[in-house]
């Protein structure tokens, strides 16, 4: 850190924006691929019903609410990383603050269509506003449903102010650097900042503001999403410690993909020198602490249902770990608390393949995660005689290629487009 200057974090950071080569567009063209994938079987899915889809009786959610609740936690990296180590003065958090709030953002608008790609007939989120209609409809707030809605809509307003309040200066420095047409997309972006005493004063009691206003947040959204579970009365869901569960596993998937994204965005710009390993090994040994909530939480889970002497659920928690689902009950279990458990070893934590390798190995933990809370519960309910297995159909599959791809499209367009490291944070933590 003492090598960088000014003009270095700048020149850096710059350098990103020059039009991308072959590689690049490749990566571009392919990611847009994807999204076309998933748009063409959700439109096979409108034109023909949600009985293309695997869902069936008793899974009548499938895969849907998975990547729902999957990328929500997601979305909560950002949070946490921008808004809370903000409050708290980490310095560690300045170079990959802005790459954790633009996949905030992303992964929310990601999210957010899964409501309408469940609900089969997108049209009718339609009567889901609160707005006078023909019907005379009027929503149900008392509907989990109506959580989701309002939670997400509440979540990305305030993220998206966020992200962009802290992109002002720097969209002035990319704006007093380029010419012509590209100028005069900045200068409408910066929304004529100049770096005067009363606009870094403004965005700094604004930018502390969103801090302080999107910290509740990361408790209060996931926490709605997990009313969604335990509000029903379903065994292994109506359970008061979802809203924390929810929480915890969320910050752990969001801080996993933070190191999936940041190591390639590391090496292929060149950012070793404001991305340290000091950096990553911070986001290592937070991993580490939310690991071990979560496994408390996996603990805790299994001994209410003991302590409980109720039947369903005691049978409900033997299923997971035994019964038709148990591979991803174990991936589960695995990827997610024991395998971080290797950071605290520093000769790990500080390697990038490994950092690497078990970032997306929590990742591929936390899918599993939701898999095995949504699907067990539901496959094996109160009546016998409606037990069933679930197994995802092709749609489903391609509408979940198609979710991924449009999440990695839009941040690859954004590091390529908008300075992916926060210049104005790094020149803080200068002495």
């Amino acid at each position: 850190m003492s090598e960088l200057t000014f003009a270095t974090i700048d020149q850096t950071v710059l350098d990103t924006l020059e039009p991308g080569g072959r590689r690049y567009w490749t990566l571009i063209a392919v990611l847009f691929g994807g999204v076309l994938l998933g748009a063409a079987c959700w439109t096979y899915q409108i034109f023909v019903g949600v009985g293309v889809a695997g869902m069936n009786n008793p899974v009548a959610w499938g895969t849907y609410l998975i990547n729902f609740v999957f990328w929500v936690g997601i979305a909560h990296s950002g949070t946490l990383i921008s808004a809370i180590l903000h409050l708290f003065r980490a310095g560690w958090r300045n170079p990959i603050a802005r790459a954790a709030e633009t996949m905030t953002v992303f992964a929310v608008c990601t999210a957010g269509l899964f409501p309408f790609i469940h609900l089969g007939r997108a049209w009718m989120v339609y009567y889901m506003l609160p707005l006078p209609n023909q019907r005379n409809l009027w929503p149900n707030f008392q509907s989990p449903l109506m959580f989701d809605v309002v939670a997400i809509s509440t979540y990305l307003t305030v993220s998206s102010l966020f992200w962009y309040t802290g992109l002002l200066p720097d969209l002035a420095i990319v704006r007093d650097r380029a010419t012509g047409f590209r100028r005069q997309v900045f200068s409408v972006l910066s929304l004529g900042w100049t770096g005067r005493f009363e606009h870094w004063r403004h965005y700094t009691r604004g930018y502390l503001f969103f801090a302080a206003l999107a910290t509740p947040l990361v408790i209060s959204v996931h926490s709605v999403v997990s009313w969604d579970f335990a509000l029903g009365v379903v065994p292994g869901w109506h359970t008061t410690i979802f809203a924390p569960y929810f929480v915890a596993g969320a910050i752990h998937s969001g801080l996993a993909m933070v190191l999936t994204l940041m190591i390639p965005l590391r090496r292929i710009f060149q950012f070793e020198k404001i991305i340290t390993t000091h950096v990553l090994e911070s986001v290592a040994k937070t991993i580490v602490f939310t690991g071990l909530i979560v496994g408390f939480a996996y603990g805790t889970e299994f001994f209410i249902a003991w302590y409980s002497h109720n039947p369903l659920e005691q049978y409900i928690f033997l299923y997971r770990p035994t019964g038709d689902f148990r591979v991803g009950f174990w991936i589960m279990v695995v990827c997610n608390t024991m395998i971080p458990l290797l950071f605290f070893f520093k000769p790990v934590r500080t390697s990038i393949p490994w950092l690497l390798g078990i970032s997306i190995c929590v990742n591929v933990g936390m899918w599993y995660e939701r898999f095995v809370i949504i699907v067990t519960s539901v496959a094996r309910d109160f009546i016998p005689y409606a037990w069933g297995l679930f197994t995802p159909s092709p749609v489903e599959f391609g509408i979940m290629i198609g979710s991924f791809s449009l999440f990695f499209f839009l941040f690859c367009l954004f590091v390529k487009h908008m300075p992916s490291v926060s210049m104005t944070e790094m020149k803080e933590t200068l002495e």
